[in-house]
């Protein structure tokens, strides 16, 4: 999982690093000392066809405030889930919070037992962060490097000298979803970064870019998880 840390603390951002580091040490984190550090960082990320899928974000920062950086990057990453950090008790905070969709939040200065507790209930949704075995990262990261071509598991399991029925059980075991499913969800995903950047491009080139089999294989999947199309979704985004 990619992660995003923004606070303008370095020895918070230090802290937070720590704790990530030693209890999930597969997750990969980039660290900003600023809100515009942090724009940069997700709008770098999403050119290469890469997410971030968890941002903790310091709510009080010089220049745009933490919540303000929040909804832009939301915009960039639809799928991007934030925690919220802050020494603040602030009710208007706490409101503007909950209108972004904010998981969870953790008061500073963070507690271990705290941010485990915070991770623990995120992780409960989201079954495919856990931690995984080599087998299932790697297929995972193929995924991510490959979306846009025709993958089958069997050939996965060929290129990796592994059965394909029991790297297939494996897969489902330890990420919640079969290896069809994540990677419909991860194409999806990757179809809604180009359906809010490249308003230029028709639905059918974002299928095609995305692994698609046409423009409706990719309306299918959309519905199936966003509930709606993709052009009722690019309107949304850039009304």
């Amino acid at each position: 999982m990619n992660v995003l840390l923004l606070d303008d603390e370095p020895l918070e951002l230090a802290q937070l690093n720590l704790l990530i580091n030693t209890h999930f040490p597969t997750w990969r984190i980039k660290q900003a000392l600023t809100g515009s550090e942090a724009i940069l960082l997700a709008d770098r990320w999403v050119d290469k066809g890469e997410l971030f899928q968890l941002a903790f974000i310091d709510i009080k920062l010089p220049g745009r405030n933490g919540l303000e950086v929040a909804s832009i990057l939301k915009n960039r990453m639809p799928g991007l889930d934030l925690i919220v950090v802050t020494a603040f008790q602030d009710f208007e905070y706490a409101k503007e919070s909950i209108k972004l969709r904010a998981f969870d939040y953790l008061v500073k200065p963070v507690i271990e037992k705290e941010f485990l507790n915070v991770l623990e209930n995120y992780i409960k949704e989201h079954p495919e962060y856990r931690m995984k075995s080599d087998a299932v990262e790697k297929v995972i990261m193929l995924i991510k490097d490959r979306y846009h071509e025709p993958l089958r598991l069997s050939g996965i399991a060929e290129e990796m000298h592994f059965n394909a029925n029991y790297l297939s059980r494996l897969f489902s075991e330890e990420v919640g979803l079969s290896f069809s499913e994540f990677l419909l969800s991860y194409r999806v995903e990757m179809a809604k970064q180009l359906l809010a950047r490249n308003r230029q491009w028709s639905v059918q080139q974002i299928a095609e870019k995305c692994g698609f089999s046409s423009q409706h294989h990719l309306s299918s999947a959309f519905k199936k998880f966003t509930q709606c199309s993709p052009t009722e979704y690019r309107n949304a985004v850039i009304r």
